[in-house]
C-alpha cells in the first residue's frame, strides 16, 4: 500500500526550500551592495540629487524587505510542482539577475544612463514575472506587487538624477 509522505517530512522540505529562495534573493542583494556601498559615501554623495529622494538608510531596509517577499513568492510558484510554476521561475531569475546588474550599472560603472537602461529591463522583467506567476499562484504574484512599485519609484528616481548629473 502506497501512503503519503510523513507530513513533518513535507514541512521540512518546504521550510528548507522557503529558506533556500529567501537566502538566494538576499544574496542577489549582497552581491548588489558589493557594488553599491563603497559608491555610496564617494561617488553617490557627490550627486545632485532630486529632492524626492529619500535617506539612504531607507534603502537597505526596504530592499530586505522586497528581497523576502520576492523569496517567498517564489517558493510559493516552485511549491505548486506544477510544470507552469517551473517556467514561470525563469523570468524570477532573469529579473534577479537584472536587480543585480543594476547596482553594477549604475553604482559600479557610476553610470546613472546605464542604470536607466538595465531599470528599464528590469521593470520589464518584474511585470513578466508578476503575469507568470499569477495564474500559477495569485497571492504570489500579489507579493511581487510592492517590488515593482518600488522599482517604478527607482526608475524615477534614477531617471532624475541622470537629468541632474
Amino acid at each position: 500500500m502506497l501512503t503519503a509522505e510523513p507530513l513533518p517530512g513535507r514541512r521540512l522540505r518546504d521550510f528548507l526550500a522557503l529558506a533556500a529562495f529567501v537566502l538566494v534573493c538576499l544574496a542577489a542583494g549582497w552581491i548588489g551592495s558589493i557594488a553599491t556601498t563603497p559608491a555610496i559615501p564617494t561617488w553617490y554623495a557627490g550627486l545632485t540629487k532630486p529632492p524626492f529622494n529619500p535617506p539612504n538608510a531607507v534603502f537597505p531596509i526596504v530592499w530586505t524587505i522586497l528581497y523576502v517577499l520576492m523569496g517567498v513568492a517564489a517558493w510559493r510558484v516552485w511549491r505548486t510542482g506544477l510544470p507552469e510554476g517551473r517556467t514561470a521561475l525563469l523570468p524570477f531569475f532573469i529579473q534577479l539577475a537584472l536587480n543585480v546588474l543594476w547596482s553594477f550599472a549604475f553604482f559600479g560603472a557610476e553610470s546613472p544612463a546605464f542604470g536607466l537602461l538595465v531599470i528599464a529591463l528590469l521593470w520589464i522583467a518584474i511585470a513578466w514575472t508578476i503575469a507568470a506567476f499569477r495564474p500559477v499562484d495569485g497571492p504570489a504574484a500579489l507579493l511581487l506587487v510592492p517590488y515593482l512599485a518600488w522599482v517604478s519609484f527607482a526608475a524615477v528616481l534614477n531617471a532624475a538624477i541622470w537629468a541632474l548629473n
